[in-house]
């Protein structure tokens, strides 16, 4: 049973981005996430930049934000940290403070990415970020998990006439239909959303990749996958289950001391990621069951057909014993053999030599 309102407009699809498709039918939308593992050092993040684009991905993305954007104020035991986050700060908005990406890393960043051939956006967490980025000339904007119940910020964004990519984290269908109604809101069209399990790192038995087809005939719009879980098995899995888009952490160190190092994945495993993302995706290939031109060499070499087991004579009957089914597959198929026991042989045959229809039949060639 299908939970899409009829209130809800019919989305584009594919979503186009940086002149890139994505939808069914394309390549999936490979992104790599920097999120925190910049470590607030402008070479790092450059460097985060250059192994996404040595590993082919589409885009690289960064967060942009600032403590007070994210966390309230104050000193309430409602916004300390928990003490294993304590060498970010005491409070929640020290602990953002100390993992946002400085504004004025961004310009240089873009730049970077553009030199390098790789598109460039990142999660707003404001209204603020939203104009930051489009002022810097994003090709989209990312609405984060937890961020998909501020709607006023899906309204801003939506408003920028940008693609945007909502990842549904933690989120119903009827959470997901609130957030596309404030896309429509605010003028948007061009949505992508990301099924995503919200731990870090998440086990596999909580990816629910099957959710993925749920949000797509439920919504009508490009559907992809935010990976949380350790290892390369469930983006190859993801790709093959047609993962519109599919956005991984990636960084320099895992042993970092940021939140986002442990569940990350490194530089060669990224490249390795997107072979064999795009492995799986040739792999799907079509439908239609058929013999594939590429086995046609192995089919006449390694399948039966029908040789004679002995001479046989023009006007002599064919039994069951002057025939034998061995390999190689040049000659009659097996299939034929009970339609041709007992035919008068046209044209004389060797022993093992195949069988043809001309030995059978008057194909207008000259008989012995």
């Amino acid at each position: 049973m299908s939970f899409h309102s009829p209130s809800l407009p019919n989305f584009s699809s594919p979503v186009v981005i940086g002149g890139k498709s994505v939808g069914p039918g394309e390549p999936c939308f490979i992104i790599a996430e920097a999120g925190s593992n910049h470590d607030r050092k402008i070479e790092t993040a450059i460097a985060l930049v250059d192994a996404a684009a040595e590993a082919d991905c589409d885009a690289i993305k960064f967060q942009t934000f600032t403590g007070p954007d994210i966390a309230a104020g104050g000193s309430a035991d409602y916004v300390k940290l928990p003490k294993q986050y304590g060498q970010w700060g005491q409070y929640l908005q020290d602990f953002y403070a100390n993992c946002a990406l400085p504004e004025e890393f961004h310009k240089p960043l873009f730049e970077h990415a553009r030199d390098r051939n790789i598109m460039f956006f990142s999660s707003p967490f404001s209204e603020k970020a939203v104009d930051l980025l489009v002022d810097l000339g994003v090709i989209a904007l990312k609405i984060a998990s937890f961020e998909m119940v501020h709607l006023p910020l899906i309204r801003h964004a939506a408003n920028t006439g940008l693609p945007l990519i909502i990842s549904t984290g933690m989120a119903g269908l009827g959470d997901i239909e609130r957030a596309l109604e404030a896309v429509d809101d605010g003028g948007g069209g061009n949505v992508i959303l990301l099924h995503c399990g919200s731990n870090y790192p998440l086990g596999a038995g909580s990816a629910h990749l099957a959710a993925m087809d749920t949000i797509r005939k439920n919504f009508g719009v490009p559907v992809g996958y935010s990976d949380h879980t350790l290892g390369l098995t469930i983006p190859t899995t993801a790709a093959a289950l047609g993962a519109n888009a599919f956005e991984k952490h990636i960084t320099l160190d895992q042993k970092g001391n940021g939140p986002d190092h442990s569940f990350a994945i490194s530089s060669d495993d990224l490249k390795l990621m997107v072979h064999q993302m795009r492995e799986a995706e040739l792999a799907v290939g079509q439908p239609q069951k058929r013999r594939q031109q590429e086995e046609l060499e192995h089919a006449q070499r390694g399948r039966r057909s029908l040789f004679a087991t002995r001479d046989l004579k023009k006007g002599e009957i064919l039994t069951l014993d002057a025939v034998k089914i061995v390999r190689p597959g040049i000659g009659l198929e097996p299939m034929f053999l009970d339609i041709l026991l007992n035919c008068p042989v046209i044209k004389d045959a060797k022993m093992d030599t195949p069988l043809c229809w001309d030995n059978f039949l008057d194909t207008g060639s000259k008989s012995n």
